[in-house]
Formats: structure tokens, sequence, C-alpha cells
């Protein structure tokens, strides 16, 4: 099973109708791995789906919340 076969799976089973942009995720996922600490991953883009889930759940609100995480990973001390 690919990633995608995988993603609209599980999105389907989960009742969500939408398009995940996995490489927007993705890479935010590497962001906060790398610039924080591993277990940033996942935490981080959980906080970004809540949190573009309750703006509304447009891809903007992803984008959005996507971006305010990068930026806050990215000020992160090393």
């Amino acid at each position: 099973m690919t990633l995608q076969e995988w993603t609209d799976a599980l999105a389907q089973r989960l009742g969500v109708d939408l398009d995940v942009d996995l490489r927007l995720v993705l890479d935010l996922a590497r962001d906060a791995a790398h610039n924080v600490e591993r277990p940033a991953a996942p935490v981080t883009t959980f906080l970004v789906g809540y949190a573009a889930a309750k703006a509304g759940g447009t891809p903007q609100d992803v984008a959005q919340a996507a971006d305010m995480a990068r930026k806050l990973s990215e000020e992160a001390p090393s």
C-alpha cells in the first residue's frame, strides 16, 4: 500500500472528506523533527490539523496553521 493509498483509505474510514496535501504534512513533520526533536513531528501535525479544522478546515486554514508551526519550529533553539 502506498502512502497516498493509505491516506485515502484512512480519510475514508474516519469520514474525512478532503484532499490531504501530503507534501505539506511531510515537510512540516520533517521541520518539527529537525528543528525541535523527533517526537515533535506527530504532535505538530496533529495540532496543526486540529487548529485548521477549528478554523474551518479549508486548504487555506491548513496552510496558515502549518505556516505558523513551521515559523515557530524555526525559532526553536537548536
